[in-house]
């Protein structure tokens, strides 16, 4: 991990679209601006992290009882 100290209104680039900017600091806290494409997705990390859970829950499919699945057919097909 690349550290970097920068004071309020500093900023760092990253390659020649992205710019963060610290704009307060405040205790623990540090309120950061970023000017990014708008074609950049930029999410706290735990939102991304839980994106990324939610997908990958979604692309696995369900335990499945096909004998369950079997039945509930036939009993549809009955009525």
């Amino acid at each position: 991990m690349l550290v970097l100290t920068r004071r309020i209104g500093e900023s760092i680039k990253i390659n020649e679209e992205v710019k963060i900017t610290v704009i307060d600091v405040k205790g623990k806290n540090i309120r950061l601006g970023i000017e990014a494409p708008k074609e950049t997705k930029i999410y706290r990390e735990e939102v991304f992290l839980r994106i990324k859970q939610e997908n990958r829950s979604a692309a696995t499919p369900a335990d499945m009882d096909l004998g369950k699945i079997s039945q509930l057919v036939l009993d549809n097909l009955d009525t």
